[in-house]
């Protein structure tokens, strides 16, 4: 009774989105999610809103709900976020035929990805011992 059933899977200074069932393979999806790793929030959206691959403007919406979530649900500070992750994996894969010649058929996989990312507020830099 006097136990916390679930206990929190994120740090005090983090924040969570998710997306799933992303219309993408998780190999596609991580080559877009790679380009945003370790870096700060808002380097990272313009590098998505810049980014040639479709699948981008997806993982900037996950982003931007990530930065969000910071602001609005835990108080963090914007300016000074960075993605801590950015974790791609596979979900649902739909199996499909294609007709082909001589009345054969031949196997068309349409693969599905989930995406989360964690977002992490930068520690404050050590000015009060340079002042000292």
């Amino acid at each position: 009774m006097g136990q916390i059933v679930n206990p929190p899977r994120i740090a005090d200074n983090e924040a969570l989105a998710t997306a799933s069932l992303i219309k993408s393979s998780a190999r596609k999806l991580n080559l877009v999610a790679q380009l945003i790793r370790c870096k700060d929030a808002s380097q990272a959206l313009a590098d998505l809103a810049f980014s040639e691959k479709r699948i981008a403007a997806e993982v900037r919406k996950v982003l931007q709900s990530a930065i969000a979530n910071a602001e609005n649900n835990h108080q963090l500070d914007v300016d000074r976020l960075f993605v801590a992750e950015a974790t791609v994996g596979r979900a649902l894969v739909m199996k499909r035929f294609h007709a082909r010649g001589r009345g054969r058929g031949s196997r068309v996989e349409k693969s599905f990805s989930n995406l989360k990312v964690i977002v992490r507020e930068r520690a404050e830099p050590a000015q009060d011992k340079a002042e000292e």
